[in-house]
């Protein structure tokens, strides 16, 4: 692909773009634009262990749900993806995907692994329990703008609607861990199942909205749940997402976090649920 082509692809594309290199195994490269810390956003980085799946010849159906497990720290510059079918049924497929790079004497080791199923879909039966919550339209709520913070945070659009990050990090219990935003890219893009999986990684550790205090965090494992189609997401086409997360179990070292996230229509597109590492 030319340097201009590449040019007008939006930065999130640019950033999901994998070349070939034989069978299921995949080249790409980080982004500047989703840098995080120390590492990728892993938001992105799971949206690049899906694209191996979807770009892969022998898929079968579409996402119904994707585990990414952060094994060691992604370094800038290249990598390598396999994904491989492990089991192909009548109507679903399992997948098995690794992320690779090269260590200081240039051997291949694993920083990332994930599963996932993708799965013909059929008319059946369907019924929505988790409803979406009352909100305000995401144009009435003010736009976060971080004069400070991980680049990846400008390739966001941020409407915080309630539980935020703290103002103060002072130590004091807030109480609660619920957060609900909306959200999008920045600038615009029509919702696909690669963007839809780096927002359900948006939220910031429900660890620093309960204690305020901001110590180290790390996403261990992440699994997302996808409640839609190609034609629901077309429909949602560039629009909010409001995203709801809250904490469940803080302990020794570790806790949980669930999250959903609708669009504005109110369809669930999507639950997604993170274990994460934190100290003190």
């Amino acid at each position: 692909m030319s340097d201009q082509s590449v040019g007008s692809l939006h930065p999130f594309d640019q950033a999901l773009q994998l070349t070939p290199a034989g069978a299921g195994e995949y080249t790409g490269a980080t982004h500047e634009r989703y840098w995080n810390m120390i590492g990728p956003y892993g938001g992105i980085t799971a949206a690049a262990m899906l694209q191996a799946v979807m770009q892969h010849p022998d898929r079968l159906g579409e996402p119904v749900a994707l585990t990414v497990n952060f094994a060691g720290p992604v370094a800038r510059g290249p990598f390598i993806l396999r994904a491989r079918a492990a089991r192909t049924n009548r109507s679903s497929q399992h997948w098995v995907i690794e992320q690779l790079q090269a260590d200081a004497q240039g051997r291949l080791e694993s920083v990332t692994t994930a599963s996932a199923v993708t799965a013909l879909r059929r008319g059946s039966f369907a019924l929505v329990e988790n409803t979406m919550p009352e909100a305000p339209a995401p144009e009435t709520v003010a736009q976060v703008r971080l004069r400070r913070g991980p680049e990846w945070f400008g390739s966001y659009e941020l409407r915080p609607v309630k539980g935020g990050p703290p103002r103060v990090w002072d130590g004091s219990d807030s109480g609660d861990s619920l957060n609900q935003l909306w959200m999008r890219d920045a600038p615009n893009r029509p919702l696909d199942y690669l963007s839809l999986t780096a927002c359900a990684d948006f939220f910031y550790p429900r660890i620093w909205g309960r204690r305020a205090t901001l110590g180290p965090v790390s996403t261990v494992s992440m699994t997302v749940y996808f409640h839609t189609d190609a034609k629901l997401l077309a429909d949602t086409g560039e629009g909010y997402l409001l995203g709801q997360s809250r904490g469940q179990v803080f302990f020794k070292g570790f806790f949980d976090m669930q999250a959903q996230l609708w669009n504005q229509q109110g369809a669930l597109l999507a639950t997604t649920h993170q274990t994460l590492y934190f100290k003190e």
